[in-house]
């Protein structure tokens, strides 16, 4: 059942992956069940980053996604004692807003101030390295996944999705107060590679015309939040 729904031509590439990942997570937590395993909690603030493109003279785009609060939880699995992988989400609401031409000499620049909210799926892997009073634990790591994002253009109500690849890393402290409870305090960064730009996204507010070039962002956050150990 499972390489039927893989192998089948009717289901598309993105479906695929998801179902793979699915797959892949599900024998994760089967694997490292009987682990140590925290529930992190995650605040924080992302800063501003600009995007732009220059398919031609007539034909661009530049905004800045503003910077807006982050929030997140992830289930980490304690494979050693300096040593963890952790399952994330993060989500993040903001606007974008956008100048853009993309239809010839005689359409004058256009500005839209888009409605965006990405979502990111990430799997996180992490060295933690306690200090001798065991009250402090730093820690430092990469993500990888996916980012889910949607854009709204409320000058005509038009909307658009699309899901990318995303990667990050981070660095950080664990404060523990308690032998279960901590305080994190973070920094990191994250990535969404080639999420905005054309049709895709804010070239032309929902028209279904747009350049054919994209653009990355790549966004700065500082934070903190909460972390509880679960089991041994």
């Amino acid at each position: 059942m499972i390489l039927r729904l893989i192998f089948n031509p009717k289901i598309t590439i993105m479906k695929k992956s998801l179902i793979v990942i699915v797959l892949l997570i599900g024998g994760y937590v089967n694997a490292f069940s009987q682990t140590e395993k925290r529930i992190n909690l995650y605040y924080g603030y992302v800063f501003d980053d600009s995007f732009d493109s220059y398919y031609d003279p007539y034909n661009y785009y530049n905004g800045k996604i503003m910077g807006s609060g982050q929030y997140g939880a992830g289930l980490e699995f304690m494979l050693r004692p300096d040593y963890g992988i952790e399952l994330l989400w993060f989500g993040q609401n903001t606007t974008a807003p956008t100048y853009y031409l993309s239809e010839g000499y005689f359409v004058n620049e256009k500005y839209t101030e888009f409605d965006l909210n990405v979502n990111y799926a990430l799997l996180g892997f992490t060295r933690h390295m306690m200090a001798p009073s065991e009250k402090a634990e730093a820690y430092a790591g990469l993500m990888l996944g996916m980012a889910f994002s949607n854009v709204e253009n409320p000058d005509n109500g038009t909307s658009s999705n699309a899901e990318k690849f995303s990667w990050g890393a981070r660095l950080g402290v664990n404060i523990w107060a308690s032998d279960r409870v901590g305080i994190k305090l973070q920094t990191q960064i994250l990535s969404v590679v080639q999420a905005v730009g054309g049709s895709l996204y804010f070239g032309t507010g929902g028209s279904g015309a747009g350049v054919s070039t994209y653009s990355s962002f790549l966004q700065f956050g500082l934070g903190g939040g909460l972390t509880f150990r679960l089991g041994k």
